[in-house]
């Protein structure tokens, strides 16, 4: 066995190790990094409310370990089954008609339950490996830039939790879209990797006021602690701010992040937090993102920025 893989494993087997005994880590998933805890145990989901100063009111999402899992949390519609046989493992979630076994801290004391099966390697072997359902947001401080690399994890939560498992860069770099999945129809409470597109394939699709919370559906939220402000055209600016750029960056910016240099959407949604996060740090006084166009997952990468840039 290779040095690699036998580190990987042992961190695999540790990450077990502390959810078996109430614990919370963090793990990597294709979207983002996740802080995990037991989603049947009140007391290691309160324990990710509080390492993250999330408040109660804001829902988690519950990662399956397979699909049996479904039924016994929720009650799936053949609508609900059909996006699960799709996009399963994979980063699309669905809020469904809980079942009473889910605590309501998990839910914010709704009648809903957010729920996916995330397609990350290291995270559907702790998964598998603990048997039981984890909660898992996003691994940062609350409404805070969330954290695609260990070490994003380790500068938002560092001495706040027992175990990192560094699996490297996620794929998407975004969080998972959300759906709340009704009888004959889709409404899209938060965008993602999964697309628009995607899912009117199998019902027509709308937006609109949520009759349910769902994760990060604040109006400020994935925000870097300098300002943010959106901008159509980019003109340069003062020495002190620093420019996320889509298209050939003008000069005059102290610091510049290209998220994509050959224009894909997938590319800049990989590249977002990193790069916002980047900019956070470098001491400006101001960052101005350019706008993206909005076609496919570049609704979704918009749709943080807004966030990001809502007055908190």
């Amino acid at each position: 066995m290779n040095t690699q893989t036998d580190r990987a494993e042992r961190g695999i087997a540790t990450a077990i190790e502390i959810l078996q005994a109430g614990g919370i880590v963090a793990l990597p998933t294709e979207t983002v990094y996740g802080l995990a805890g037991e989603a049947l145990s009140s007391q290691a989901c309160t324990a990710i409310f509080e390492a993250k100063d999330r408040p109660l009111s804001d829902p988690l999402i519950v990662h399956l370990p397979s699909l049996e899992w479904l039924p016994r949390l929720t009650s799936p519609s053949p609508l609900a089954l059909a996006l699960a046989e799709k996009f399963w493992p994979g980063p699309l979630t669905m809020v469904l008609p809980r079942n009473s076994c889910v605590p309501d801290i998990v839910t914010a004391g709704q009648g809903t339950v957010a729920v996916r099966m995330s397609a990350h390697p290291a995270f559907r072997s702790v998964v598998e490996g603990f048997g039981k359902p984890l909660a898992a947001p996003s691994a940062n401080r609350f409404g805070r830039i969330s954290p695609t690399a260990a070490e994003h994890v380790m500068s938002e939560l560092g001495g706040r939790i027992p175990f990192i498992l560094d699996g490297g860069p996620c794929r998407h770099g975004i969080e998972s879209t959300i759906v709340h999945v009704l009888d004959d129809r889709l409404q899209i409470l938060r965008q993602g990797p999964v697309t628009e597109e995607q899912l009117r394939e199998f019902a027509p699709v709308f937006h609109g006021p949520a009759g349910v919370a769902a994760p990060g559906g604040l109006k400020s939220h994935y925000a870097p602690r300098t300002p943010l402000v959106i901008a159509d055209r980019p003109m340069p600016r003062g020495p002190c701010e620093g420019l996320l750029a889509w298209s050939n960056a003008p000069e005059g910016f102290a610091v510049v992040e290209r998220l994509s240099t050959s224009g894909d959407l997938r590319e800049a949604a990989a590249n977002l937090y990193g790069a916002m996060r980047r900019l956070d740090e470098a001491g400006l006084d101001l960052i101005v993102a350019e706008a993206i166009p909005q076609n496919g997952i570049g609704a979704a990468i918009m749709e943080r920025l807004q966030k990001a840039a809502a007055e908190k």
